[in-house]
């Protein structure tokens, strides 16, 4: 299953440049990295991202992502979080997202 992480774009080219990462600032600050589901990623991007150009999304395979744990946030759903770096050859794909009249536009999930 995939499931989807949203990077500003100076955090995506911090990955690429060293090849992992804490994640962004609210993963540091909690300890995990934050990732959602097809289901819930355009909801986190409208709550958590409005408006922000130049993001990039990636896809990440969570059968391959230990200790992988889902836990109940917004709520009460269920959100996969990492509580190791993110590497590079973690990420299956990655995709701009443009946002187009305010909304980000998602490439089909």
């Amino acid at each position: 299953m995939l499931i989807y992480k949203i990077f500003r774009a100076d955090e995506w080219a911090t990955l690429q440049a060293d090849g992992e990462t804490v994640g962004a600032p609210i993963d540091v600050a909690d300890g995990y990295i934050h990732f959602s589901t097809a289901a819930t990623v355009a909801e986190t991007a409208a709550k958590y991202f409005a408006g922000v150009e130049g993001l990039v999304l990636l896809a990440v395979e969570a059968d391959t992502l230990d200790p992988l744990k889902w836990e109940p946030a917004r709520e009460n759903v269920l959100f996969p979080h990492l509580y190791r770096t993110l590497r590079m050859d973690d990420v299956v794909w990655s995709k701009p997202l443009p946002v187009v009249d305010g909304v980000h536009q998602f490439p089909e999930l």
